[in-house]
């Protein structure tokens, strides 16, 4: 599946290696979240950077004592209904204050590359190439927004909130 960061399609860094499988030395992993809670202690001395695939049924708050273990946190979107990665894209933004990259996993469609990139995604993992190359077109296709989001595209109320009635800025 393609890979897309900040607009572009890209290789894939980080290679997923399920629990069962020894982690191959030197090389960026991908791990699952019960195996990186078991494994945490000794990732720390790990020369190569992990990342992990966070369910999204589990409470976000839980990965803060870890975040500076981390290189990449993954959310899973089981199911194009399923929003709770939203959610928890945006709690790990803003109240938790990743910095890192962001990818969204699982059932990614195209209609929603907009609100995921709102949401604090700055990885989509798309599930063809056709959605991939619709990237731009997707998020840019509106230009106003009623809601704040963690992409710092101004909402309409603080892009009216920044002019007077004569027009002048204040």
């Amino acid at each position: 599946m393609p890979l897309i960061e900040k607009g572009e399609i890209v290789a894939d860094a980080y290679i997923r290696v399920p629990d069962e499988e020894a982690l191959p030395e030197g090389a960026a992993v991908l791990i699952g979240i019960d195996r990186f809670l078991a494994e945490a202690d000794g990732l720390k001395g790990r020369q190569a950077p992990v990342g992990v695939i966070w369910p999204n049924n589990r409470p976000i708050a839980e990965i803060e004592p870890y975040l500076g273990q981390l290189s990449l946190i993954a959310l899973n979107f089981p199911s194009f209904r399923d929003g709770r990665a939203y959610s928890q894209a945006r709690l790990l933004r803003e109240r938790l204050g990743w910095k890192g990259p962001l990818r969204a996993i699982g059932n990614v469609l195209r209609d929603q590359f907009l609100l995921m990139e709102r949401s604090g995604f700055d990885q989509i993992d798309a599930a063809k190439t056709a959605d991939a190359e619709a990237f731009d077109e997707a998020t840019h296709r509106y230009t106003v927004f009623y809601q704040p989001a963690t992409d710092q595209r101004p909402s309409l109320l603080r892009q009216r909130l920044g002019r007077t009635v004569s027009g002048v800025r204040s």
